[in-house]
């Protein structure tokens, strides 16, 4: 059953987290509870890079820096009563690159779900998905690089943070209540 967010200002809601670490899943249910819109930087960069081939690592995250542009661009387009589910792995730039692009789109709300994963975990994850991930995207020798990030990688702490332990099955019920909790 869809449950309304009642907002003043326009707010924005970052699902946080290395990649594999459930971000995406996250997004999804948040999405479907709440009957709100979500951007993630997968979803902007893809079409893009199925346009291009011989993608390596620098042209890569290039990408990655513009998708994360045109989020912050589309956030600001919206209308302030718009409530967005923001998917991405926030720590690839600094704090301060986002507070900045979050300020030039007029966001007033900041909520952030911190998907905490370990480095065995987010392994396993990335290295099942290798022959799902479209061309461009690192493939197994990011892996060592990937769990490295997973042993310090840390929420950005903008606004109030949930952490979701990805090492056990997420409670959907008690992220939405805390969600509801701190938006109105």
């Amino acid at each position: 059953m869809k449950q309304d967010l009642l907002v003043s200002g326009k707010t924005v809601i970052l699902v946080n987290g290395i990649p594999a670490s459930g971000k995406s899943t996250v997004t999804r249910q948040l999405s479907e509870i709440f009957g709100i819109p979500f951007l993630t930087i997968d979803g902007v960069k893809e079409p893009f890079m199925s346009r291009f081939t011989d993608i390596d690592r620098a042209f890569n995250r290039q990408l990655g820096y513009a998708a994360y542009e045109v989020i912050w661009s589309i956030v600001g387009q919206s209308p302030a009563s718009v409530v967005w589910l923001v998917d991405a792995w926030f720590g690839f730039q600094s704090r301060e690159v986002l507070q900045k692009l979050m300020q030039q789109a007029g966001v007033e709300n900041v909520l952030e779900i911190w998907n905490q994963v370990s480095p065995e975990l987010a392994v396993s994850r990335y290295a099942q998905r290798l022959q799902d991930r479209k061309p461009g995207h690192p493939g197994e020798d990011y892996l060592p690089e990937l769990a490295s990030l997973a042993e310090r990688a840390q929420p950005m702490q903008i606004g109030p943070t949930f952490i979701v332990d990805q090492q056990t099955l997420p409670d959907v019920q008690v992220l939405s209540d805390w969600v509801k909790t701190h938006i109105q």
